[in-house]
């Protein structure tokens, strides 16, 4: 009897151990079921991301698609840009004088042979009354000569008398000659009675720096006004010795100004010093900037730029396009809405109108060379040929997604 009680009892507690072992197995296959279902959720947030329409245009986020870049091969360099000193003028004046009127404002275009000022100066008068002296005694003196000539020819008067008329006419045309060279020099009428003396534009560009006001006293070697023609803007570039083997004329380079967009300038390389340009070992390398370009450069400005060795071009997006997700790099294209569901109810209907949302898919890349402000791309899947690309506001998008995220190029 006791034997079968014990056997019983035994019987028992193990069908509860086994329903206590069956309902923990359980409880553990639905945890590790949830757990899957939490990472495969978390994953899907990530990859597909949607933002409603105000914070669509609170970030400000722009869209476009892969462009051919030339990114391959370069050599870098930094330098300035800079115009050749046939391009540049300091106007001075060739004779001293108060300044009467200044006929030009800073940064206005003037072409050559233009008045930019005029200066008084009364040896004006003086320089103009001994050209007009010398061309009186030129006319009598020439007179003279031919009367002498024909009297010497005769023998009536000594030749001696010829010579000395003949040298007068000699001096006094000398005389003539230099008064009417001053004058021309100094862009002086020789007829008139004014005393002012016109400053003219030698090139054509824009006026600079003025250097005097009205009234003041003009010296000579003063530089009253700068003119610059940067029309033929050039790159002055620094490359290191190390790199100097692979630099030919004919090279194209591509640069941006480091202060400015980040909208490439294209230029080429039409000469390179001789000689190194300081204690750094690195040379000059010059290039000439597309004339079409020009118009908003300014001598002086930091430039960085690409020395293209070869011209293989590769698929890239602008740097900001791509953002970095632990070991993994992603851009983002925006999502072609749905066609509205008809069945859809009222309620439903108007909830999504109040939330209108524009969704983001992100899809995994292979980031390489930066050069620019573009980056080169390779995908690992394929997206359609006219996906509309995120290439401003992607960091902003990946932290909507995770609350928060790693920025990388």
């Amino acid at each position: 009897m006791n034997q079968f009680i014990n056997y019983r009892t035994f019987q028992q507690s193990r069908m509860r151990y086994l329903t206590i072992l069956l309902f923990s197995l359980f409880i553990i296959n639905s945890c590790e079921k949830k757990q899957v279902e939490q990472v495969k959720e978390e994953e899907k947030s990530e990859t597909e991301i949607a933002l409603t329409k105000a914070q669509f245009q609170t970030i400000g986020i722009e869209t476009g698609s892969i462009e051919m870049r030339n990114l391959n091969t370069v050599v870098k360099a930094t330098g300035y840009t800079n115009v050749p000193p046939q391009n540049m003028a300091n106007v001075s004046t060739l004779i001293a004088g108060t300044v009467k009127d200044i006929y030009v404002l800073e940064g206005t275009y003037v072409s050559k042979g233009k008045i930019l000022a005029t200066l008084q100066n009364l040896q004006i008068i003086e320089m103009r009354e001994d050209y007009r002296a010398a061309i009186a005694n030129i006319e009598y003196l020439q007179l003279e000569y031919n009367r002498q000539k024909l009297l010497s020819e005769e023998d009536v008067n000594p030749r001696k008398i010829f010579q000395e008329v003949k040298a007068k006419l000699a001096v006094e045309r000398a005389r003539a000659q230099a008064a009417k060279s001053k004058m021309q020099a100094i862009n002086v009428s020789l007829s008139g009675n004014s005393t002012l003396i016109p400053v003219v534009a030698p090139i054509s560009g824009y006026v600079g720096k003025i250097g005097v006001t009205k009234g003041t006293y003009a010296d000579t070697g003063t530089s009253l006004f700068e003119i610059i023609d940067n029309s033929q803007m050039h790159l002055d570039l620094n490359v290191f010795e190390k790199d100097m083997g692979r630099i030919v004329v004919g090279q194209e380079i591509d640069f941006i100004l480091t202060n400015q967009s980040n909208k490439v300038i294209k230029a080429k390389i039409f000469g390179t010093n001789k000689s190194f340009s300081n204690e750094s070992k690195s040379v000059a390398v010059h290039a000439k900037i597309n004339p079409a370009d020009t118009k908003d450069l300014i001598s002086g400005m930091y430039v960085a730029a690409n020395i293209n060795i070869n011209n293989q071009t590769v698929e890239a997006l602008p740097k900001d396009a791509i953002v970095r997700n632990g070991d993994k790099f992603y851009i983002y294209i925006q999502e072609k809405e749905v066609a509205e569901d008809h069945n859809k109810s009222a309620d439903n209907k108007k909830k999504e109108e109040e939330h209108d949302e524009v969704h983001f898919k992100a899809i995994e890349v292979l980031p390489g060379t930066t050069d620019l402000g573009y980056t080169e791309v390779k995908l690992i899947g394929k997206i359609p040929a006219d996906a509309k690309i995120v290439t401003k506001g992607a960091f902003y998008i990946l932290s909507a997604a995770k609350g928060g995220g790693e920025h990388g190029h």
